[in-house]
Formats: structure tokens, C-alpha cells, sequence
């Protein structure tokens, strides 16, 4: 199998014949269906139906194509990370859950790079492709939480992709709803509460588990799930209808105007954390993106600073009672 047999690949499969990917490729005709054909056999496996109008992709040829793309996109991100062996470049690929503190700390990170050569990426992705970005060297530093529920789960699958947890701060479970909601005006809501609204989460792709959910409690009843895969598209359903979602009170102060975050009154608590290959050493990069993400979170009105310097949220016990608990208006 070579990389040219799976650019081969991707090109039929993109344009719909062997033909018209030849011509876009300026390759002949011949050359690409004796790759593929070689690459089948190699496969054992068909990877194309051929008829007159084309070849359409087998079940068989779709699973490759997946695999496919993956190999030539880190074939091509490494010939381009070392184009040029002498030119001093910046690279930092974030991969995260929905939090708006990751994105504003990858954003100060840019800003304070803006004038040297850096090539930045960040991806707002699935827990399941959190761990395999990180795993395969395609990320630096995932971004992601774990609580009692999923934590056995988790831990097994960061010790199968070979990644260290590290804890960034623990949370309390917020509750957001638009500000026109029925129960924004509470101080305090309980899992009850929530029971007739429709619940907004992430879409999970192929692990679409409770586990790999990335909202906390994800098992609770509720009367419909939408899920999503953007912060644009969560933010206009929550200030168009009546539905919630779960997560963070880090997120309460990032979010735009017309949503109120409200503490739920359960024993869980959520703790976001970092994931790293134990095989990496950490960049200067990645280590500023680090003491960028503890910095934003020590500001949050909803997290307290431990003493040793590390951030974590006060009990719930003592929240309950707290002016604090007050619903919480975006700015």
C-alpha cells in the first residue's frame, strides 16, 4: 500500500469515476485503475462497484476511504511541517470539548504569536476523536471532563491511547436555558425540573455513549434530545426555545446575552482536565497555552483558587446558600 494508492482513492471516490479523477489528477486513466485494482487485491476486499455512469464506494471501500483520508492528512501535515527544516515555525493543534475558556486561551495564544511563522489549529470535536487526535500525534493537548459516571471508562480508554489526565479544576453541573425560559428566574434547579424540556447535547458521532457524552448526567430523563455539533447552533436554541443544556458555570460569562446559567442541585461534580501523549514533551507553546487556560479559569466567578494554586469549585453544600447562586446573566 502506498501513499499515491490512497490519493488515488480519495480522488475516484471525490469525482465519481476513474476518468474524471485522471484528468484532475493529470495521471492516466490506466495508472488508476491498476492502483486500485493492486490496492484491492493487496485488501483483499472490493473497493469500488463499476458500472456506466461510474464506480460508486462498497461498504468495504467507505470504511477505507475513512481510513484513507486520516493517513494522507497526517502525510501531508508532516511534509509541511518540515517544507522547510531551517525556518523557525510555531505549531499548536488543540483539540477540545464545546468550552468557550479553551477557545479564548487559544486565542491569546495567537495573538501574542502574531508576528512570528506558526501554523495553529483547533478543533472542536467528539470526546471519542479528542483521544485519538492525542493518541495519534495529531494534537498536542486534548481538552476534555470526566466525573464519577464516565471516569472508569475514560481512564481506560486514555490508557489504551497511551495519554496522561491531567485535572484542570472541578465544577459544579449549571444548568442553561434562554432567559425567556419558564425557570431562568431559579436560584436553584433540581433534576426534576428539567424532566418536561428538551435536553441540548453534542452529537458523539460512532460513540454516541453516555460515557463519551460531554455533558454531565447525561442519563437523566428528559422529554426530547437535540443534539448538535457547534456552540453557534446551541446558543440560538437556547435563546429560541425552551429547551437546556448542561455543563461548566465557566462557560456562564463567554456565552452571548440572553442566556442564564443556574447551579443544579446534585452531589456530582464534573472535573475538566488536559490529556497529553506520554510520549510528547511539552512545546513552550503548548506550555503557554496551559498557563493560559489556568489563568482564564482562576478568573471565573464560579471557580475558587486552591491553595496550592490550582482552581476548583466550592462544595455544593456551601453553594446552595450562597449569593453566588443567584442565576447568572451572560456579558
Amino acid at each position: 500500500m502506498t501513499l499515491q494508492q490512497l490519493r488515488y482513492l480519495i480522488a475516484i471516490a471525490e469525482y465519481g469515476s476513474i476518468n474524471a479523477a485522471a484528468q484532475n489528477l493529470y495521471a492516466s486513466q490506466s495508472n488508476l485503475s491498476t492502483a486500485i485494482k493492486e490496492l484491492e487485491r493487496e485488501l483483499g476486499i472490493g473497493i469500488f462497484t463499476r458500472s456506466n455512469r461510474g464506480v460508486t464506494l462498497t461498504n468495504d471501500g467507505t470504511e477505507l476511504l475513512g481510513y484513507a483520508r486520516q493517513v494522507i492528512e497526517q502525510a501531508d501535515m508532516l511534509e509541511s511541517r518540515y517544507a522547510d527544516k531551517n525556518a523557525a515555525h510555531l505549531r499548536l493543534a488543540v483539540s477540545t470539548q464545546h468550552y468557550a475558556f479553551s477557545v479564548q486561551a487559544f486565542v491569546n495564544v495567537v495573538e501574542a504569536c502574531e508576528n512570528d511563522d506558526y501554523e495553529f489549529i483547533l478543533r472542536e470535536s467528539t470526546t471519542a476523536s479528542i483521544i485519538d487526535d492525542v493518541r495519534s500525534f495529531r494534537s498536542e493537548v486534548g481538552i476534555l471532563y470526566t466525573d464519577d459516571f464516565n471516569r472508569r471508562v475514560l481512564y481506560k480508554a486514555f490508557a489504551d491511547a497511551n495519554v496522561a489526565y491531567n485535572p484542570l479544576f472541578d465544577a459544579r453541573a449549571h444548568v442553561f436555558v434562554g432567559e425567556q425560559h419558564p425557570l431562568a428566574q431559579a436560584k436553584l434547579l433540581r433534576p426534576e425540573d428539567l424532566e418536561r424540556y428538551p435536553r441540548y447535547s453534542f452529537e458523539q458521532g460512532t460513540a454516541n455513549s453516555f460515557y463519551y457524552s460531554e455533558e454531565p448526567l447525561s442519563y437523566l430523563p428528559h422529554k426530547g434530545n437535540i443534539r448538535i455539533s457547534d456552540r453557534g447552533t446551541l446558543t440560538n436554541l437556547l435563546t429560541s426555545h425552551n429547551g437546556y443544556t448542561l455543563s461548566t458555570g465557566v462557560l456562564s460569562a463567554e456565552m452571548q446575552s440572553g442566556i442564564a446559567s443556574i447551579p443544579l442541585d446534585v452531589d456530582e461534580t464534573m472535573q475538566v482536565g488536559y490529556i497529553m501523549h506520554n510520549e510528547r514533551r511539552p512545546s513552550p507553546l503548548l506550555l503557554r497555552y496551559i498557563d493560559e487556560l489556568h489563568a482564564i479559569i482562576k478568573q471565573n466567578p464560579t471557580v475558587a483558587a486552591r491553595e496550592d494554586g490550582e482552581p476548583h469549585s466550592t462544595s455544593s453544600a456551601t453553594r446552595a446558600r450562597h449569593p453566588q447562586d443567584e442565576p447568572r446573566r451572560s456579558r
